[in-house]
């Protein structure tokens, strides 16, 4: 009796995880799990070109600090600003 009531709470818990298996592989499969995927990565280029920029930016400062070349004016910064991107911003 006790080896059937084993067996049974066995096959129970193996039916159970493998329903939550099963669905939880639908639902990364599925377009919601494309696009939750897509939106990962997407965020994780975005968060590492920002970082990448904020990096150069600091090299750069300390470039012009160690050869005592005077940094961009803010005038300087605006014209640039102003003048058409070459390239397009991930965000």
């Amino acid at each position: 009796m006790i080896r059937r009531a084993f067996w049974l709470a066995a096959g129970i818990t193996i039916g159970v995880v493998a329903v939550r298996k099963v669905t939880q592989a639908k639902a990364n499969l599925g377009p919601e799990g494309l696009n939750r995927a897509v939106g990962q990565i997407s965020d994780s280029i975005a968060d590492f070109a920002d970082a990448l920029r904020s990096s150069m930016n600091e090299r750069e400062d300390d470039l012009r600090s160690a050869l005592g070349v005077p940094a961009p004016t803010a005038a300087a910064k605006d014209a640039a600003a102003d003048a058409p991107a070459t390239r397009r911003s991930l965000r």
